[in-house]
């Protein structure tokens, strides 16, 4: 008997699990995505980067970017559409950077930037 109602109580555990589980790809698909979607129907990654911080992301005299957060940015692209070029880079100050990227105008943000709870 104490085996069947830890059958039922596992059971029941199980079917809770795959409810969220499922739930939680339903909400992934209607809000995340969307970025994704955007981007796509965009034809371009609006990638946000520093305005300038030599190895990470510096443009040159003729608007040409270069740095690891740019090469970042330019991976994505790649990833996205299979050309690396396909990416606009969007320089943003550090008290911009969040706002602009809650606002849509960037879809991604590729800088010095740190991650606590409340953010």
């Amino acid at each position: 008997m104490a085996m069947k109602r830890t059958f039922v109580t596992g059971l029941a555990i199980g079917l809770a699990v795959a409810t969220a589980v499922a739930a939680a790809a339903i909400t992934y698909e209607r809000y995340d995505t969307k970025t994704l979607k955007r981007t796509v129907k965009r034809d371009a990654v609006l990638c946000g980067v520093n305005t300038g911080l030599p190895g990470f992301s510096t443009p040159d005299a003729n608007g040409n970017w270069s740095g690891f957060d740019v090469d970042f940015c330019r991976a994505v692209a790649a990833a996205i559409f299979n050309d690396p070029k396909k990416v606009t880079f969007v320089g943003l100050d550090a008290s911009d950077r969040f706002k602009e990227l809650q606002n849509r105008k960037v879809d991604i943000l590729s800088r010095n930037s740190t991650w606590s709870l409340s953010r």
